[in-house]
């Protein structure tokens, strides 16, 4: 896990923008020749190459996307890098470069940017991304960081979320829910805190789910693995809004329904027990928790045994005729339709 220091404080009103600027990006590293020119001037410039450029972006808000009561600073901007790289890699390209842009009011130290900023190098350097730019200014609201993240991919590579066939197998990586269920946990802490606070949680037992919440990873290996095994997926999306709602983007635009099996669903134990402890059902945490950053995506049936038995792959399901629906299959064999926040029995 990272951690997090903050004792000193520097007024952000001694270094001025530029000043800032500098200081936050001048250790910074550049990995990819298509990166010509990147922090320092009016304008980054970048080689085009003969390659297509894959762009995406994502604001965050503090009060609405994360916490600070439990976010270390250097882990939200590593997890602020990481929300864009794994939109990049849904579309099977290599991400190469990302800007960051912040907002922040006057409660903020240098301290704590610097802290901030040494979670966007680290999540740069493990990934090998360019940090080319972005900007500064003053909040009245807290934090905000808006990072933009450049990828790119040759034509025949990148694959969108409308390629979906009926009969095509639906492929997730890793495992899910644990990022919600992490939330769950520190959420409960933080109340637990503010009544007693000098009540100091163990929250060893929960790492995982915690570390899912806290410092996600992109999947850059996945679209990796898939070109090594011979594998381009029809369809592609990253699970950051839940499961079943990737699953209907990804039905929606390619005009196609689907049976997705709850016996199939990847569970981490973890994930399994701190359910029954917090008296949650697990598939609904899978399907509308959010968060893990995993990849859902759909490949020929002709492929299956290219990937079967991956231990970073699960199948969980199987692409059908519009007519027939978007359903999650239940363990008692019933088709119930799926909703983008679980399904009708859940609801209050």
């Amino acid at each position: 896990m990272l951690e997090d220091k903050n004792n000193e404080r520097t007024s952000l009103a001694k270094l001025g923008e530029f000043g800032l600027i500098n200081h936050l990006t001048k250790h910074f590293n550049t990995y990819h020749s298509s990166t010509i020119k990147g922090v320092g001037d009016d304008a980054a410039i970048l080689d085009s190459s003969d390659k297509q450029t894959v762009i995406t972006t994502d604001l965050l808000i503090e009060g609405v996307h994360f916490d600070l009561s439990y976010m270390p600073l250097k882990h939200l901007g590593y997890k602020a890098v990481m929300v864009n790289l794994s939109d990049v890699y849904a579309m099977n390209a290599e991400a190469e470069q990302v800007t960051v842009s912040i907002a922040v009011s006057n409660r903020f130290p240098l301290e704590a940017l610097e802290e901030l900023y040494a979670g966007i190098q680290l999540a740069c350097d493990t990934y090998k991304v360019d940090m080319i730019g972005g900007d500064t200014t003053s909040s009245t609201k807290g934090m905000l960081i808006s990072i933009t993240a450049i990828g790119r991919a040759v034509k025949e590579d990148i694959v969108y979320r409308n390629g979906a066939k009926p009969t095509d197998l639906v492929v997730v990586s890793g495992d899910i829910g644990g990022a919600y269920l992490g939330l769950q946990v520190l959420e409960r802490e933080k109340q637990v805190f503010q009544v007693n606070p000098q009540n100091q949680p163990d929250l060893d037992k929960y790492a995982y789910i915690i570390e899912r919440q806290l410092k996600p990873e992109a999947r850059k290996d996945i679209p990796k693995l898939l070109k090594e095994l011979e594998v381009k997926p029809t369809s592609m999306i990253d699970i950051s809004d839940g499961l079943s709602s990737e699953i209907m983007h990804i039905c929606s635009q390619s005009e196609v329904g689907c049976k997705v099996y709850e016996d199939k669903l990847p569970l981490d134990p973890q994930v399994i027990s701190t359910c029954e402890e917090f008296d949650i059902d697990s598939t609904m945490v899978a399907l509308s928790g959010g968060e893990d950053y995993e990849l859902l995506f759909t490949i020929s049936i002709d492929d299956f045994d290219k990937i079967k038995g991956n231990p970073h792959l699960s199948v969980i399901g199987h692409i059908t005729e519009k007519s027939q629906g978007i359903n999650l299959v239940t363990r008692a064999n019933q088709e119930i339709p799926l909703k983008a926040q679980g399904w009708n029995s859940f609801q209050e």
